[in-house]
């Protein structure tokens, strides 16, 4: 039987509570499919370890990650404890130092689940967010601290390598769905960065002839998420964008609740991390009502990652039936509690 290490970071807020059910969803898939099984280690990191330790994870800690298939996080951030850009910034550091620069986030509307667009089109889209420079890159600094003249400078930096290779990705994506990919930039008023975007995209085209493609500003982008998402299929954007843009497409099928995400290395030279898109909503943590699905979907694009596919077809095919037979938590407006919609997910593996 083959065995997987895979590292657990709970996290914060709800984030213990939806990785707990990801790991039963999890441990019932495996013995359903059989011939593998999942070995976790978790770590007691994030706001409460800061408090004690004066940091938010191990010293060590990329080091501790690095010998595992991949990471499952919760979520982080508890802003009354600990600042959210200190909360983050070793998040930041896993994604560059394992080269995870290709953050893949679907968003698809469920049967059964209704959109808050008033349209009943169906939406069925992939977000690619380049994960490893762009606007998250830690280049600048603040001057003049605390005098009237103070400024701080933060400079993006977008380099050819970078911007080829997710659109090398994101093209190769496209061909395994509908062959229609659509770039995010606004080369009309960033005049370098996006510029090189907009070349390098006309460059690639003629490699990918069979991949529909067009280009959108950020603005224009999200209004039409909003007005037609049924357009889009697979979305290219730089770190910046495609983080704003991932909280819109999970905020129009349904919600936060139900956007997965993983953090690709594409090469295998490192771990992997999946994780929900949503944060750790402190206002909801301990009270059992946070919605597991988004993490159980997490969990799903982790075993297609780590080659156990027809477990994570299991799990897709699970969560699909559990909504459409209308099991809902208190944000999609129904009553049960995060164990229970677990329970119905699992019953229906």
């Amino acid at each position: 039987m083959k065995e997987y290490q895979i590292a657990l970071y709970p996290g914060d807020g709800i984030g213990p509570e939806v990785t707990d059910q990801a790991v039963r969803v999890l441990d019932a898939a495996a013995k359903k499919t059989g011939g593998f099984a999942l070995r976790f280690t978790s770590f007691p990191w994030g706001a409460n370890y800061f408090a004690e330790h004066g940091r938010v994870m191990a010293a060590d800690f990329l080091e501790v990650l690095r010998p595992f298939e991949a990471m499952f996080l919760g979520a982080v951030g508890w802003p009354e404890k600990i600042p959210d850009h200190i909360t983050l910034t070793p998040l930041i550091r896993i994604r560059q130092t394992f080269d995870q620069y290709a953050c893949v986030r679907p968003a698809r509307l469920f049967p059964g689940v209704r959109s808050p667009l008033r349209s009943d089109a169906p939406i069925d889209m992939v977000v690619v967010r380049e994960n490893s420079e762009g606007e998250y890159i830690d280049n600048g600094g603040r001057f003049k601290v605390g005098r009237p003249e103070e400024f701080a400078v933060q400079t993006a930096l977008h380099t050819r390598r970078g911007i080829e290779r997710i659109l090398k990705f994101s093209f190769e994506l496209a061909r395994t769905r509908r062959s229609r990919l659509t770039m995010i930039t606004k080369s009309n008023a960033q005049k370098y960065g996006y510029v090189l975007w907009d070349e390098i995209l006309e460059e690639m085209r003629g490699q990918f002839p069979d991949v529909t493609t067009d280009k959108q500003h950020i603005d224009a982008a999200a209004l039409n998420f909003v007005r037609r998402p049924e357009h889009f299929d697979v979305v290219v954007a730089s770190n910046l964008f495609g983080d704003i843009l991932t909280d819109l497409s999970a905020g129009i099928i349904g919600g936060m609740g139900l956007a997965p995400s993983a953090n690709l290395n594409p090469e295998r030279q490192f771990p992997s991390l999946f994780e929900p898109v949503h944060g750790s909503a402190p206002d909801i943590a301990g009270k059992g009502i946070a919605n597991p699905i988004a993490a159980i979907l997490g969990a799903a694009m982790m075993l297609d990652w780590i080659g156990e596919k027809e477990s994570a077809a299991r799990i897709d095919q699970a969560v699909e039936r559990t909504l459409k037979d209308g099991a809902r938590t208190p944000d999609l407006g129904g009553r049960l509690s995060t164990s229970q919609m677990t329970d119905a997910t699992i019953q229906n593996l």
